[in-house]
């Protein structure tokens, strides 16, 4: 049952695996038109345009090099029917707005409150609020969106919405310290690459990150919270992910971050805690799990048989439910040196290792993949006695894996944020008495849940 439902959310992650951006949008209709598009129509290329306090009403079109600095937060009201600010010219910088896209125009056609088809555009300090799209990034390489706000339109169904910051088939952009709520998903990127995406916040959505065919991208220092699921990445390859927070990502089938068809990835130093499902990997091959903080859980990992040459090294799991599902009858995963809360032999020659190999599964996540409810039971006396008595007693023989050399004690993880994700969100780099914090209470809480 488990396995089946994680397959289908991996399915509807990729659902827009084809998906293609509407035609491009031209000049508004006269009576669509902002009173700013006659002076950015005189402006001289290159120039700068302050734009006072006040409300203009209208859709604009930049069609030239310019910068349009918003002075005392002038308001930018749509016309209701496409995006309100159009930048189809390279070299455009826009900030300081608060952009209404009056929660109008036809999802298909890709309105946004802002829309941009061109290079290095630069989208600054703007507030977005009621836009089917938040800012459209349509191949407009070398674009940069830096410190806007973006809240979409509460209420709606998540299908009736576009995302907070979506990305096509652009090369070398920069998103940082955005924050997206009331969107579909946070970021959806296709078909994009050479990106930084740092210290940006998506929060009570459908996916915070969305993403597919999108290579050599690094993430570093965001966080995807309270979504169904975190970060969900397909047939990717070459992506770094440092210092993220994934936390309370949860629901039947919700994961923290998942891959699929993704190679080459390298996960170091994030948290990834209180999520039904931490970690998820199928049909993945040759990624590198290290010094993360993996907490809280239901199932730490889920592993598909189709994954292969993946390696946990120096990674802290602690108080959650399960270690492992692994999903198949193989893995050649490699497990070293990781914590695990559950591990229960001991160090007796002092070197910091535990004296044996820790199994990872038992028979009893045969029982927890087909019957929900067995999470209930997870940590009990009565799990540990089934799993001792098919080990001594095989029956279902379960497909064994192991970490060959645990750790005996939580290793000290000084770049893994704290989980005060919100709060911190403009200076996400953790504190190591956070981590450390959360680490030594998991279990305790755990325990709580029972």
């Amino acid at each position: 049952m488990l396995a089946l439902a994680l397959l289908v959310l991996a399915s509807q992650v990729g659902e827009e695996h084809a998906s293609a951006p509407g035609a491009l949008e031209g000049r508004p209709a006269p009576n669509e038109t902002s009173p700013l598009q006659a002076r950015i129509d005189a402006a001289v290329p290159g120039s700068v345009l302050v734009v006072g306090p006040g409300d203009y009403r209208g859709d604009v079109v930049v069609d030239r090099p310019l910068t349009l600095r918003g002075q005392g937060r002038p308001r930018l009201l749509g016309a209701g029917r496409g995006s309100v600010v159009r930048v189809r010219a390279p070299d455009v910088t826009l900030e300081g707005f608060d952009i209404d896209g009056l929660e109008a125009g036809d999802l298909g056609r890709d309105p946004a409150g802002v829309h941009v088809a061109a290079p290095r555009a630069t989208v600054r300090d703007c507030r977005i609020v009621r836009s089917i799209f938040g800012i459209y990034l349509r191949e407009a390489h070398g674009a940069q969106v830096v410190g806007c706000r973006i809240r979409g339109i509460p209420g709606r169904d998540a299908g009736e919405k576009g995302s907070g910051i979506h990305v096509w088939n652009t090369d070398g952009f920069r998103l940082e310290g955005n924050q997206m709520v009331d969107v579909r998903d946070g970021f959806y990127i296709q078909s994009s690459t050479h990106g930084s995406i740092r210290g940006n916040l998506a929060h009570d959505l459908r996916y915070g990150l969305h993403y597919m065919f999108s290579d050599d991208n690094t993430f570093e220092d965001n966080t995807f919270e309270n979504d169904a699921a975190g970060a969900a990445l397909m047939y990717s390859r070459r992506l770094v992910f440092r210092r993220n927070r994934f936390l309370h990502n949860r629901g039947f089938a919700s994961v923290g971050l998942l891959l699929k068809a993704c190679d080459d990835v390298v996960a170091e130093d994030n948290l990834v805690a209180d999520n039904a499902r931490g970690l998820f990997v199928e049909g993945s091959y040759r990624n590198v799990f290290r010094r993360n903080l993996v907490a809280l859980s239901d199932v730490a990992i889920v592993l598909y048989d189709s994954s292969g040459q993946n390696r946990f090294e120096g990674n802290s799991f602690v108080g959650n439910l399960t270690p492992l599902t692994l999903v198949g009858h193989r893995t050649d995963t490699v497990f070293t040196g990781n914590y695990w809360s559950q591990n229960g032999t001991p160090d007796l020659d002092g070197d910091g290792r535990s004296d044996g190999p820790y199994r990872l599964t038992s028979v009893f996540d045969h029982f927890r993949e087909n019957l929900t409810a067995a999470d209930l039971m997870a940590q009990g006396l009565g799990a540990s006695a089934l799993a001792a008595a098919e080990e001594a007693f095989p029956v279902l023989r379960p497909v064994a894996v192991f970490d060959v050399a645990p750790l005996a004690h939580p290793p000290l993880l000084p770049d893994v944020p704290s989980a005060s994700a919100r709060a911190a969100a403009a200076n996400p780099r953790g504190l190591v008495a956070g981590a450390l914090t959360l680490a030594a209470g998991a279990l305790v809480m755990a325990w709580g849940r029972l």
